[in-house]
């Protein structure tokens, strides 16, 4: 994990942002898509986890528009690893911004529960960081079933092409509304959509152990890995011109290409063996 001395920032960041006209266009599309999530699973509302980060934020602020806030469910689900302020934006977004029902469920109980029943997995940063995000699932899930919900997730194009984000953790939802877009334009289009400054903003941290964040986990900002990814992984640009086009090392964009490749797995189906007949 980077330091923030060490964290690679682009000195000249590829511009992603969009046109107010493509903005509209993108709150539209994405508004439409969930509805049409919603009606394809014949069921009428949908449940998701609030973060106050600005991915949950952005989808709420989204879902809202398009079902209506009686039909938008929030989960607070924080654990020792959760920073109160992020918590307390959670239920800012719920309670002041949207108005939507939610409910605060703690989860340490259920991390302490799977590592009493496997104590050798005490300590390991990674395993229980990822085993808080995949209790958030479960229980979104939970609610999910019992009230015949579909579980919206609030993965961007940025995470997902370099695969940051637990597997069958905040991966494992029916659909992801802003699947699409950079990170850098999930804040643009949240401020667009009248997000707070302030919460648009805020530092990204998924929030897997304490004091983590995006930007040191991966050794860059999201300036500088948005404009790799549209350079080089999406738009093929080579490594070298990509570094030079943005200001940044080479290793970088070698970095984030080994990242994109070694997280395959976690964009496709689990494997199995072709049939013999």
């Amino acid at each position: 994990m980077a330091t923030a001395d060490s964290v690679v920032r682009a000195e000249d960041p590829f511009d992603l942002t969009f046109s107010e006209a493509e903005l509209d266009a993108h709150r539209d599309h994405i508004t439409s898509f969930i509805e049409g999530q919603v009606d394809a699973a014949g069921v009428d509302t949908v449940v998701m986890g609030l973060s106050g980060g600005i991915d949950s934020t952005l989808v709420s602020h989204l879902a809202v528009e398009a079902l209506g806030r009686d039909a938008v469910h929030g989960l607070v689900m924080p654990s020792e690893a959760n920073r109160a302020d992020n918590m307390s934006d959670a239920e800012r977004v719920a309670n002041d911004l949207l108005g939507i029902d939610y409910d605060v469920i703690e989860i340490n109980p259920l991390v302490d529960a799977f590592l009493d029943a496997y104590p050798d997995a005490e300590g390991d940063q990674l395993a229980v960081g990822n085993l808080r995000v995949r209790c958030r699932a479960v229980l979104n899930y939970l609610v999910g079933n019992h009230e015949e919900s579909l579980v919206l997730g609030t993965g961007n194009r940025s995470e997902a092409l370099v695969g940051y984000y637990t597997k069958y953790g905040d991966g494992a939802v029916d659909c992801h509304p802003i699947a699409a877009l950079y990170k850098q334009q999930v804040r643009q289009l949240a401020k667009h959509v009248g997000v707070p400054d302030d919460l648009a903003e805020k530092t990204a941290s998924a929030e897997m152990w304490s004091g983590q964040t995006d930007a040191d986990e991966m050794g860059m900002d999201y300036d500088t890995l948005d404009s790799i990814l549209a350079l080089h992984i999406d738009g093929g640009v080579p490594a070298a011109a990509t570094a030079d086009r943005i200001g940044v090392p080479i290793d970088a964009v070698e970095t984030v290409r080994e990242m994109y490749e070694s997280s395959a797995h976690k964009r496709a189906m689990p494997p199995g063996p072709e049939p013999l007949y």
